[in-house]
């Protein structure tokens, strides 16, 4: 074997050496996993020279954007699906991105609320827990159901339903889960109007138009107690009837404190077969009037609004709830001030308080 030969073989057995010790480098360096850690190292000189375009946020809006994960999709209908509803403009980035930092394993079924303004990096990571996604909703005390589904319906980047939709689910005739109509002796075929609990909500966000309504109700039965049912049966009262009389408390009341007082006016008034003479019961058979569901009224309107909810044409409570009392005015009913007061107004202060009176001519003269 000449000398040539010779050096020839000990270069190849060295460039061996170099690729077996360069493998088992790789092969330890990327923890088993070579294939990924190229891929990987590949991605990263990739992705080096796009920071902008993962920070860059579309724009500046931030309106939640309604935005749904199905089980079995895979990184590349993700993207494809942001790119569509336009939170990212580049497909192919968002995969890369969420193959580098581990994110595309991660990826969650669900339903999110993203925005606009959020980075594209941002988006990635957000869709990988669904359960930070939640829609907030308030109810008012006082409010009828027309006002919540219009809520409803201002809010449609939330919800997966309308307005009208919810109100199939509460309006008369609408199923009820019988153990709850029971407890609140609610009259078959009545609506669910009054017993749509007004409270701070953080909603599933894939909620329906049933959901809704079910956790509406859920929360009503926990916030009245079995011992104020009792109360009021022992007071020959069923929680329609005060329900429906909390409901114009709710409506006039301006301060939590004064609530007791007025119901104690109209529980005096019902005890002596009087009529009850509640604007709140005009205004609700009004309906939506100049922009509102609680438009102004005046003197003629309590003769001329013929409606079995006018209280001023009509003996004894309206036929049920004019609104969604909050609990201190249905306590307020069970649990009333006790007076001689037949008549209330406001107060010529107008700081919200009223005026109450035993007799017509004291309760004219309140306010002169």
């Amino acid at each position: 074997m000449n000398r040539a030969v010779k050096i020839i073989i000990i270069v190849a057995a060295l460039l061996l050496l170099a690729a077996v010790a360069c493998v088992g480098g790789m092969f330890y360096v990327s923890g088993g996993q070579p294939v990924r850690y190229a891929q990987r190292t590949i991605l990263q000189f990739s992705l080096s020279g796009r920071q902008a375009d993962l920070n860059h946020a579309i724009s500046n809006d931030t309106s939640p954007v309604r935005f749904t994960v199905n089980s079995g999709d895979t990184p590349h209908t993700i993207a494809q699906n942001l790119v569509n509803a336009a939170l990212i403009t580049d497909a192919q980035l968002f995969v890369d991105y969420a193959q580098l930092n581990e994110l595309d394993t991660k990826l969650e079924a669900g339903t999110y609320f993203l925005k606009r303004s959020q980075t594209l990096s941002q988006i990635a990571v957000a869709l990988t827990d669904s359960r930070n996604s939640f829609i907030p909703f308030r109810i008012i005390e006082g409010e009828r159901i027309e006002e919540i589904a219009a809520k409803i319906d201002g809010a449609q980047a939330y919800f997966g339903f309308s307005g009208a939709q919810f109100i199939v689910q509460v309006r008369a005739g609408a199923p009820v889960v019988a153990t709850f109509a029971n407890r609140m002796g609610i009259p078959a075929g009545a609506s669910l109007e009054g017993f749509l609990y007004p409270d701070t909500y953080q909603l599933p966000a894939d909620v329906t138009a049933q959901m809704l309504r079910d956790i509406l109700l859920q929360n009503f039965n926990s916030k009245v107690s079995d011992q104020v049912i009792s109360d009021a049966a022992a007071q020959g009262l069923n929680m329609f009837q005060v329900v429906t009389l909390a409901s114009i408390v709710q409506r006039e009341a301006v301060h939590v404190d004064e609530q007791p007082a007025i119901a104690g006016v109209y529980r005096n008034r019902m005890n002596i077969d009087m009529k009850l003479e509640a604007d709140p019961t005009v205004q609700y058979a009004i309906g939506f009037k100049g922009g509102t569901w609680w438009p102004q009224i005046t003197a003629d309107n309590y003769s001329n609004v013929q409606s079995t909810y006018n209280t001023y044409l009509n003996n004894g409570l309206p036929p049920g709830p004019i609104s969604n009392p909050g609990v201190t005015a249905i306590q307020a009913v069970v649990y009333p001030t006790q007076s001689d007061y037949l008549f209330f107004r406001a107060d010529c202060s107008t700081d919200g308080y009223h005026k109450f009176a035993k007799t017509f001519e004291e309760h004219v003269a309140n306010c002169p």
